[in-house]
């Protein structure tokens, strides 16, 4: 019997070379996306659902079990982007972020939890990002949502380990998608006193996206982990070097640490 797989943000990006993918193995695939109309064309079907409005979570995974009956794979993928120094950044825009990048997905996994229980099994694959594992400048917003999402996961993980229902964290590196475009930027001002760093900062970043790795590689990563009777709580996806750089963080004393970012980014 093929299984269920439901991909938050699935319409573009990762989420939507995720879905082709798992829909080119056998696998019944729904994506999820706040405007489903503008996808006809999709190759798996879409259906509303935004992270930050519990009524459309629950109306979509409604969907999905009443035309399946089941969901056996959640791929908590939705999430936005958020750049700027932190001291500049509305505190709607940082709790927007919040929402979207933890709060919402936790309410999915709260109302997926319940069927899965009921079946006996499930597989939820959080995707965060190597960013979640350090602070990074002009993007420690977006760093802490992803890290927290980390930390959710390894809790959970052990609260649910009598339910026979599985979590995985897999992070993502820089990959040549669409979410430098979508992400929220501050606006680089005039009189700011970030404005010279923030700028180089913001050029550097996106350079990151434009030269990234090709989304199938995270498909075909997530393909391994459905396919893993015994997922481990962590994976990493991307260049050598930023994976490379989590094992530096763990290593190398902090302040030697935050010398090599401001290397990197020319700070």
């Amino acid at each position: 019997m093929s299984k269920v797989v439901l991909i938050t943000g699935g319409s573009s990006g990762i989420g939507k070379s995720v879905g082709e993918f798992l829909s080119s193995k056998g696998y019944i695939v729904y994506g999820t996306s706040r405007s489903p109309e503008k996808y006809p064309l999709s190759k798996f079907p879409i259906v509303a659902l935004d992270v930050t409005k519990n009524q459309t979570i629950t109306q979509a995974i409604d969907t999905v079990l009443s035309k399946e009956g089941r969901i056996d794979v959640l791929i908590n993928n939705a999430g936005v982007g958020i750049t700027g120094p932190i001291e500049e950044i509305p505190e709607a825009e940082i709790k927007n972020n919040f929402e979207t990048n933890l709060f919402g997905p936790i309410n999915v996994i709260k109302v997926v939890l319940p069927s899965m229980r009921q079946n006996g099994s499930g597989l939820i694959i959080n995707i965060t990002s190597i960013a979640g594992y350090m602070g990074l400048p002009y993007r420690g917003i977006y760093s802490a949502s992803k890290g927290a999402f980390e930390l959710v996961t390894e809790a959970f993980r052990m609260e649910l380990k009598d339910f026979n229902i599985q979590m995985t964290n897999i992070a993502p590196g820089d990959f040549a998608t669409n979410i430098a475009s979508g992400r929220y930027h501050a606006p680089i001002l005039e009189n700011s006193p970030y404005k010279e760093s923030y700028g180089n900062t913001l050029r550097l970043m996106d350079t990151h996206v434009d030269s990234g790795k090709d989304p199938l590689l995270m498909a075909k990563a997530i393909y391994k982990v459905i396919n893993t009777p015994n997922p481990k709580v962590h994976y990493k996806v991307g260049e050598f070097m930023q994976k490379f750089s989590i094992v530096l963080k763990r290593i190398l004393p902090d302040k030697v640490y935050e010398k090599l970012l401001l290397n990197h980014y020319k700070l």
